[in-house]
């Protein structure tokens, strides 16, 4: 039987995994996209083109490494690994804001899983210092830098001034 129970660092995960930055903060790898693709006429108008059915990717979020606010054209949902939970804010399109918490801690209410819609405004961080989360997320239809929004600072403050000083630490400029 084998009893190991070190947990791996964030860098040993990154290593393992191949894991590179992510533009909105954080590590990811992907690691499926369907080679099935779904036509531009049978999408919305706010796809520019053809999608896979569905994309899957690992990601890695740090104490130091947060995901920046962004958001895609498609559901995303997010899956909890190992390590801490995480936190996951998101701004529907009226203003609204909704806080999650993604981990293993059932008993505390915390989700393995949740799904943030398309076209809401999200951002995830670490719920505990120096630590770690590793995660997953698929997005249906496929994911493409194309459906990838990541603005600033300074145009989600003026779209969101409720949320100011929230969407001041959670964005990189």
């Amino acid at each position: 039987m084998n009893t190991k129970t070190t947990k791996m660092t964030a860098q040993q995960i990154i290593d393992k995994f191949e894991l590179i930055a992510h533009p909105e903060g954080g590590y990811f790898k992907e690691t499926y996209r369907s080679s099935e693709l779904i036509a531009k006429t049978a999408l919305p108008p706010v796809f520019s083109g053809p999608r896979n059915y569905a994309t899957s990717i690992y990601f890695l979020l740090t104490s130091e490494k947060f995901s920046a606010f962004h958001k895609i054209n498609q559901d995303e949902i997010w899956h909890f690994y190992t390590g801490s939970s995480i936190y996951l804010h998101i701004i529907a399109p009226d203003g609204s804001y909704t806080k999650v918490t993604i981990g293993n801690r059932l008993e505390d209410d915390e989700l393995p899983q949740f799904v943030v819609p398309a076209g809401h405004w999200f951002a995830a961080e670490v719920s505990t210092p120096n630590s770690y989360a590793f995660t997953g997320c698929g997005v249906a239809p496929g994911f493409d830098f194309e459906d990838f929004q990541l603005p600033s600072r300074a145009v989600l403050c003026e779209e969101f001034p409720q949320h100011t000083a929230l969407i001041t630490r959670l964005t990189h400029h």
